[in-house]
């Protein structure tokens, strides 16, 4: 098993950042600065640990925070050197304090932390230190998003809809936000055609962010969106309705043209095996058979009920195919579960029951048993 993802911030990137604003202020402090910052710090998880050096950070920077953030700025490595973040790893977590920093100490600043914030999102990203922001002033920090929008860079631009997610991971909730989505649906607008995907994987993160808060309005920017749509518009809407699809919700389906019940019948059910010890794989086959007159569009998912600790079940859908059946006709589907233990997940022993959600309609398939 690898390393915790807390041992990134170790002693030795401590000394790193040292001698990383040492380069810019020859005045820094840099051994007490180090010997503060990792005191303490092997018992902290990942954001604590991000939180502790950025403590150490406020008792060895210049004391005024605008100079204190002014030397930390010029102190920021290269920028992101692509539109993507795919293989950067755990690299810009570097800068995890730099953003804790900004967000705990420069409220009373705001055109300095505006800026710092948008050159640390060129390297890690602020989604996290922006929330304070719009939490407290929400319109003038509105203000700073609308005119990143329109940005060059694909990472400032990714920053307006990701810091302004509803249900942001990791992050403080901003109930002004809650109460006023049509303020976050501007700028949105503003990003929906964005040339770059990963901007255009944030905007649907947010709406589907928005789904579990307003699904009314999700699902009326989403019809609106979809009205000469280019492929990419599409791909777009199509993944910020994942969550509604998952929890079978009638306007997704009929958004994405899945919305009529399906007429059909199950055969073939197999499961190999039927028992399973935890760490290995089950395969769930199956068949389905159309016994309506025309050809239906359907949208097949599985969904396993695992067994949690205290008994009851949890459950989870897992992603299949489209299928255009024709008239009589028979599509063979099969899924390969995992019953290793992941970080989100811990399996249990028990009987675990599965259905099909074909077009949103729960359809049971059996169960197989899950040993220790």
């Amino acid at each position: 098993m690898g390393e915790p993802l807390k041992s990134f911030f170790s002693p030795e990137l401590v000394r790193r950042l040292a001698a990383e604003i040492s380069r810019v202020h020859p005045q820094f402090p840099a051994d007490t600065f180090v010997g503060d910052a990792t005191s303490g710090l092997a018992r902290l998880e990942l954001l604590d640990r991000g939180k502790h050096i950025a403590a150490a950070l406020a008792r060895h920077l210049p004391p005024a925070y605008p100079d204190a953030i002014a030397v930390l700025v010029r102190s920021l490595g290269p920028a992101h050197a692509t539109d993507e973040l795919i293989g950067a790893g755990m690299a810009p977590f570097f800068y995890l304090p730099h953003t804790v920093f900004v967000a705990e100490r420069g409220l009373d600043h705001f055109e300095a932390s505006m800026h710092a914030q948008r050159e640390l999102t060129r390297r890690f990203t602020a989604e996290l230190s922006i929330r304070p922001f719009l939490a407290r002033d929400p319109e003038r920090t509105l203000g700073a998003l609308r005119e990143w929008a329109h940005d060059e860079d694909a990472h400032v631009r990714r920053l307006v809809s990701e810091g302004t997610r509803l249900r942001l991971p990791w992050a403080m909730r901003v109930p002004w936000l809650d109460r006023h989505p049509e303020r976050v649906l501007e700028l949105l607008e503003l990003l929906k055609d964005d040339p770059t995907s990963l901007v255009r994987r944030s905007v649907a993160n947010n709406l589907n962010d928005l789904g579990k808060v307003h699904p009314a309005r999700l699902f009326a920017t989403c019809g609106a969106w979809l009205e000469g749509a280019s492929p990419e518009r599409r791909a777009l809407v199509e993944h910020a309705l994942r969550s509604a699809i998952k929890r079978g919700e009638p306007g997704a389906l009929r958004l994405l043209g899945y919305g009529k019940a399906p007429s059909i019948a199950i055969e073939d059910v197999r499961f190999a095996p039927r028992r399973v010890a935890i760490g290995g794989r089950v395969a769930v086959a199956f068949a389905l058979r159309s016994t309506a007159r025309s050809t239906q569009s359907l949208l097949v998912d599985l969904r396993v009920f695992f067994v949690k600790a205290s008994g009851a079940a949890s459950p989870k859908v897992f992603k299949l195919e489209r299928v255009e059946l024709p008239p009589g006709g028979r599509a063979e589907l099969a899924k390969s579960i995992s019953l290793a233990v992941h970080t989100t997940r811990t399996p249990r022993p028990g009987r675990h029951q599965v259905e099909v959600l074909v077009n949103g309609a729960p359809l049971p398939l059996g169960w197989f048993d899950v040993r220790a």
